[in-house]
């Protein structure tokens, strides 16, 4: 028998672990071993770990090997519930985090647009004006989000996210404290140049902590959060406005943000395989469909991203998803103040469409998971959810504008945006469909397009809205879904970059 079967034999059969063990925490300690060929095996074992980042149990780091095969174990280290055990659930733990994450995000970016009528006001200027202010945000979190993801690959998630959440908090308050329009507009800026890691990294936590079964389930969730986020703000905007003034809001969320930054980098672990309360269980689940211990990717294929027919595809549809997405993000309260004349507590019904994209979040990563399952056909499963999705996105949103009730007009701009956010979840599985261990890069590149359709949608919707009236942003957005269902359904999420 060759060394390879004699170290896997020694892990495999409970009465050869206390030798073995014992081998395996001289190894783990720098020091050798007394039989050369144990010593060689478990030296393949983490070249092959190392290289290729595929690791079921047998293949994590020597030191978790040896906390999991020794029968007295370290205090805090993995433990091993044995063949029947139940998984610990540690990873959806971690789904809960990145939850609020999300839901913090966007409940800032929903303030911003039910603060707006308070800061025109305030500030004396036009939509036009606001727009480019606005607008600077998107640019910086457009333009950083390649760099931002490849920090991701790099670094992994726990830096990276910890750090992006951080400068999140200092600029979101910031953001309080400004004086006049460029004032405003240089804090939008410094805000989306410290946020643009947040989603890349994100999408990266996520892919080493789910399996494959579960990668569009767990985006939709973590994206339902930010809907959350954006649907609630306006009413809570609203109530500060009137209590306490726009500013008082946006330093609260600063406050928040610094508390989830440290909470965050004190509880996750790059790899499942190095958090203390991970069981065994847990792991192979995990590890059954996708990798769990390669936590830093080494160069990134730049040239395959940017030439893949498919990034291009998924990232020109999300352009067109990040243009209608804005449209209600920065735009909807103050639709809705023009044109139906509606108070400031009014206002608050512009948050019913991003509830209804909360539900659809989790309701479009479901599908997508049973029917790529059902189907056996991942590009299927992917897609048709998308196609559908951008579809009657487009149809709702022509009865909607149209509408002079405005209690009609919100319920069909409601199941509108529920309906593009069916897509949500499955473009971001879709990125580390294609991306595998290089997700944070291909999803900056997507999210990079999306920011950019944001930053001209909310400059752009500004000049329409002054010069045509607030129908024609609407029908172009109900053009922007059509194209993107067009897009989406010539792709193919299975031609993977790591494969070509």
């Amino acid at each position: 028998m060759n060394g390879t079967g004699v170290f896997y034999r020694k892990l495999l059969h409970p009465a050869m672990r206390e030798e073995s063990s014992t081998r395996t925490e001289k190894i783990s300690r720098g020091g050798g071993s007394d039989d050369p060929r144990v010593a060689a095996s478990a030296f393949r074992v983490e070249k092959r770990f190392a290289a290729y980042g595929t690791t079921p149990v047998s293949l994590c780091p020597r030191s978790i090997i040896h906390q999991m095969t020794t029968t007295e174990k370290p205090a805090g280290s993995v433990t091993e519930p044995g063949p029947t055990g139940t998984p610990s659930s540690i990873r959806y733990r971690v789904l809960g985090i990145t939850f609020l994450m999300a839901f913090m995000m966007y409940m800032e970016r929903g303030a911003i647009g039910a603060a707006t009528p308070g800061i025109m006001q305030e500030f004396g200027v036009d939509k036009i004006q606001m727009g480019w202010s606005i607008s600077a945000f998107n640019w910086a979190y457009a333009l950083f989000q390649v760099p931002a993801g490849w920090l991701a690959d790099r670094f992994g998630a726990r830096i990276v996210l910890t750090g992006a959440m951080f400068c999140w908090a200092v600029f979101t308050a910031g953001t309080g404290l400004t004086f006049n329009l460029p004032s405003l507009a240089a804090t939008r800026f410094l805000l989306g140049l410290g946020e643009a890691a947040a989603f890349p990294a994100g999408s990266r936590a996520l892919r080493s902590w789910l399996p494959i079964s579960q990668r569009a389930f767990g985006q939709g969730f973590q994206h339902s959060g930010a809907r959350l986020g954006a649907a609630i703000a306006p009413s809570i905007v609203g109530f500060a406005i009137m209590w306490s003034g726009w500013r008082m809001a946006f330093i609260g969320l600063g406050t928040m943000g610094v508390i989830w930054a440290i909470g965050w980098f004190a509880y996750y672990r790059n790899s499942p395989c190095e958090h203390r309360s991970v069981n065994k269980a847990e792991i192979e689940v995990i590890s059954a469909s996708a990798p769990v211990g390669r936590v830093t990717a080494t160069a990134v294929p730049w040239r395959r991203i940017l030439t893949s027919k498919d990034i291009r595809l998924l990232s020109s549809s999300y352009f067109c998803y990040g243009w209608v997405l804005w449209l209600y993000l920065a735009w909807l309260p103050t639709y809705l103040r023009e044109q139906h004349h509606f108070t400031l507590k009014g206002t608050a019904l512009a948050g019913l469409p991003l509830l209804a994209a909360t539900l659809t979040n989790i309701v479009g990563g479901i599908v997508s998971d049973r029917l790529t399952s059902r189907w056996k056909n991942v590009r299927r499963g992917r897609t048709v959810v998308s196609t559908v999705g951008y579809l009657f996105a487009a149809m709702l949103l022509i009865p909607g504008v149209m509408s002079t009730n405005p209690y009609v007009c919100i319920a069909f701009l409601s199941a509108a945006l529920g309906s593009l956010e069916l897509t949500v979840p499955v473009s971001w599985a879709m990125t580390i469909d294609i991306g595998g261990e290089y997700s944070g890069s291909v999803s900056s590149v997507m999210n990079m397009c999306g920011n950019i359709g944001g930053a001209l949608s909310a400059v752009i919707i500004g000049y329409i809205a002054t010069h045509f009236g607030w129908t024609a942003p609407f029908l172009l957005a109900s053009a922007m879904c059509v194209l993107s269902s067009l897009l989406v359904f010539q792709m193919n999420p299975t031609r993977a970059i790591t494969s070509a």
